[in-house]
């Protein structure tokens, strides 16, 4: 393998300085104006719906503390070597290139939900918060409220269907008889089941306001997805105006916004997580969460493949975004310190969210009188359930709805302003003729995924989110993770990316270099190996609720799935024959793998008119002393 730096680079290079005449460099690249700026635009991407909305779903669905533990273990053996890797990686070579597919079809479904965010945004502007009550035309005849059926107790009557009804009448909805005043009997077991527990199937009124008034989606399925929800596809448009308007500017006025997104979430969540935690039956959900892990759970693949997932999701590894961010850095910037602020912060907020979360899923446990397990059936929309059922029990609803909803509207941005920067940075680097027209890049590139996320707005449209939920950043990005630690560590080899970290002056000695060395080359490769091996052995079909989707549409989500995987093997046979390269030169770098001033000094060999300076000054930018002049090299 050629090493770059020490060998055939360096040597392109120190040819190229023989050839002396001043000169200066342009740089075509921006840079972040200070390195808060990095850390907080960052923290901003990975702090996102992974947080707030993946990860206390993944808690229910596996059992609260059992996804913890190996969510942390995972943080340490998989989710910070690879963080900093990529870090490293984008800050040497100052290049944008990573896994643009998985960032692509991601951002199809992630702005979605920032329409959603948008639409209980504006539903919040109402004399009555809409998810708060079971009278408005929407709602179906299961909704259920805390307050209402307190009425109805207060008589030992039941709440159903807005109405107060007694003992018999309730049993026999689910065809069961009274026995008296507070059991329903089935005559079919026999059994005495207690009426206000679960007897008659009931869902909170928040719940309700999500799957009928916003989604619409009662009755759908893939052979029948109805019509458009004009009002979701509206917000769809504005989140996409938003994110195009943005990025326009490039990072020097995103980088800016990041403060900001990175910041004000905190503030919101701490109100909630105070409001969370004072209400009644809060203590059984965070016990369900945090002190009552079901150990057993542990020995389930499941658990662990759903957390290595949820590691590479919400630290946003294996998207390309981290090398595109980074490759905005000063090249002696100190990443390391950066990966391991910014993956801590991370996994702290998820299991600080986490709190707030089940508190609240406590609380309407006890309510509708069911265990914590099944307080909600709407899968990956236990967000927009959970918390709209804290906001509408605070003083002045209206306003802590607006706050939270925005709250959640600035951190899906700053998610979303990183993936579709990723996508639009490949195709600019890709076809340099683009790159003075960023602009009508990002526009075309936010109109395209704004088409295809329509689907994802009709009356069915849930069905076509959850596809993508479970196919597109899932299992492609553990085998995705795995084969770039491979390409790195083992191809093109730990010691040189080591020499290459050293070389931005962070040094690697003792306990530091053995954790690096022993997660980088063998516990990181073995873990997603193991894991993703046991994934698909253990895979369930895609399915909303209790509806298994249709063979055909699970081919559909297997082929979005392979598409990000198919890149590296397709880029190979692209590099072979379009190229013509060999099959040898595929596991050797190329001599644009090396320093963005490096890279400068090369193609200014090929080009009479290339001048630059050639020194390291105090900001850490490299630079050129020489006109190169091609043809005269030692």
């Amino acid at each position: 393998m050629a090493t770059f730096g020490s060998t055939m680079t360096e040597e392109r290079v120190k040819g190229a300085s023989s050839a002396v005449e001043f000169g200066d460099v342009k740089k075509d690249r921006d840079t972040w104006d200070n390195q808060f700026q990095f850390i907080f635009y960052c923290l901003g991407y990975a702090v996102g719906f992974g947080n707030i909305w993946r990860f206390p779903y993944l808690c229910y669905k596996n059992g609260g503390a059992a996804f913890v533990i190996p969510y942390l273990i995972l943080l340490l053996m998989v989710g910070l070597p690879i963080f900093f890797m990529e870090l490293a990686l984008g800050q040497y070579i100052s290049l944008g290139w990573g896994m643009v597919a998985v960032s692509f079809f991601t951002t199809i479904y992630f702005n979605v939900i920032i329409a959603w965010t948008f639409f209980y945004t504006f539903s919040s502007f109402t004399s009555e918060i809409p998810w708060s009550t079971c009278d408005n035309d929407f709602n179906s005849v299961e909704c259920f409220t805390s307050e209402f059926a307190k009425v109805c107790r207060n008589q030992s009557l039941f709440y159903y269907n807005t109405n107060c009804l007694n003992a018999q009448e309730y049993c026999s909805l689910a065809s069961l008889s009274a026995y008296n005043t507070t059991h329903c009997f089935d005559p079919l077991e026999p059994d005495f089941i207690k009426a206000a527990a679960g007897s008659v199937y009931r869902i909170s009124a928040s719940e309700d306001f999500f799957r009928n008034r916003m989604l619409g989606v009662t009755g759908k399925s893939w052979e029948n997805m109805g019509g458009l929800r004009w009002e979701l596809v509206g917000c769809l448009a504005l989140a996409w105006v938003i994110v195009g308007a943005c990025l326009i500017k490039g990072i020097k006025t995103t980088g800016k916004i990041a403060y900001f997104t990175a910041l004000f979430p905190y503030i919101v969540l701490v109100i909630l997580f105070i409001r969370g935690i004072t209400l009644d039956g809060a203590y059984q959900g965070i016990e369900f969460y945090l002190l009552k892990p079901n150990v057993t759970r542990l020995m389930e693949v499941e658990v662990w493949g759903d957390a290595a997932g949820q590691i590479i999701f919400s630290l946003g590894i294996c998207f390309g975004c981290l090398i595109t961010l980074s490759s905005y850095n000063k090249f002696n910037n100190n990443c390391m310190r950066d990966a391991v602020i910014i993956s801590f912060s991370n996994c702290t907020t998820s299991v600080f969210i986490g709190l707030t979360t089940f508190s609240v899923l406590g609380f309407l446990a006890k309510e509708l009188g069911v265990e914590i397990e099944d307080v909600v059936t709407s899968g990956s929309g236990l967000a927009f359930v959970v918390y709209p059922a804290a906001l509408s029990l605070m003083p002045l609803p209206q306003i802590w709805s607006v706050l939270f909803f925005f709250m959640l509207i600035t951190i899906g941005l700053g998610s979303q302003f990183t993936m579709v920067e990723t996508v639009t940075t490949a195709l600019v680097d890709q076809f340099e003729g683009l790159r003075h027209k960023k602009g009508l890049v990002v526009v075309g590139t936010c109109l395209v995924i704004f088409l295809m996320g329509v689907s994802m707005c009709l009356e069915g449209g849930i069905l076509m989110f959850e596809l993508f939920f479970f196919f597109a950043a899932g299992l492609s990005m553990i085998v995705l993770g795995f084969v770039q630690l491979c390409a790195i560590q083992y191809f093109y080899g730990f010691k040189n990316l080591v020499k290459n970290i050293e070389e931005m002056g962070m040094k690697m000695t003792g306990p530091i270099y053995c954790y690096w060395t022993t997660t980088w080359l063998l516990v990181a490769p073995a873990a997603l190996l193991l894991i993703g091996f046991f994934s698909v052995y253990t895979l369930v079909p895609a399915y909303w609720r209790d509806y298994v989707f249709p063979f055909s549409i699970q081919v559909l989500g297997w082929f979005i799935c392979f598409t990000s995987v198919a890149c590296v093997p397709l880029g190979a046979f692209y590099a072979i024959f379009t190229n013509k390269k060999s099959c040898k030169s595929l596991f050797e770098t190329s001599p644009d793998f090396c320093p963005a001033s490096h890279r400068q000094v090369l193609k200014a060999m090929e080009e009479p008119s290339g001048t630059f300076r050639y020194i390291h000054d105090n900001e850490g930018y490299l630079h050129t002393e020489t006109k190169v002049i091609p043809g005269e090299t030692n």
